[in-house]
């Protein structure tokens, strides 16, 4: 554990983001088989997947019931509440993967070097090229 800030702030770390679904088993095996990461724990309310690298994982907890989000969401849809951002090289074969892996490209993609796409449960998140200009 590192210590406190010198702002009196404790020590704080973030560990994971976690995605509501209907089914944690499926989603997860679909990020697992996305990102190429290993499971953590695996439990039908709850699944865990880790980054290779040490950054935050990715958890999955089953909602019942599940609405899956709309985006760009309408006024009376429900809206996203957290989209995950992706880094690639390749945009091209990022979303050919992606497809491949069970994702769709959503309807509007609203800049060239970022592709929308949902996951099966319908959660946006985006493939970019971090040098392409803004």
């Amino acid at each position: 554990m590192t210590r406190p800030a010198p702002d009196g702030r404790p020590a704080l770390r973030l560990r994971g983001v976690v995605l509501g679904t209907p089914d944690p088993i499926a989603l997860a095996a679909f990020y697992a088989r996305l990102l190429g990461w290993p499971y953590r724990s695996e439990h039908p309310e709850w699944v865990v997947l880790v980054d290779p690298g040490g950054g935050a994982g990715l958890s999955f907890l089953r909602e019942d019931p599940y609405v899956p989000p709309v985006w760009p969401a309408g006024p009376d849809d429900q809206a996203m509440q957290v989209h995950l951002d992706v880094e690639v090289d390749d945009l091209t074969a990022a979303v050919a993967w992606a497809e491949r892996c069970g994702a769709r490209q959503a309807t509007s993609q609203p800049q060239e070097h970022v592709r929308v796409c949902l996951d099966p449960d319908g959660h946006p998140f985006c493939l970019y090229v971090e040098d392409a200009e803004d």
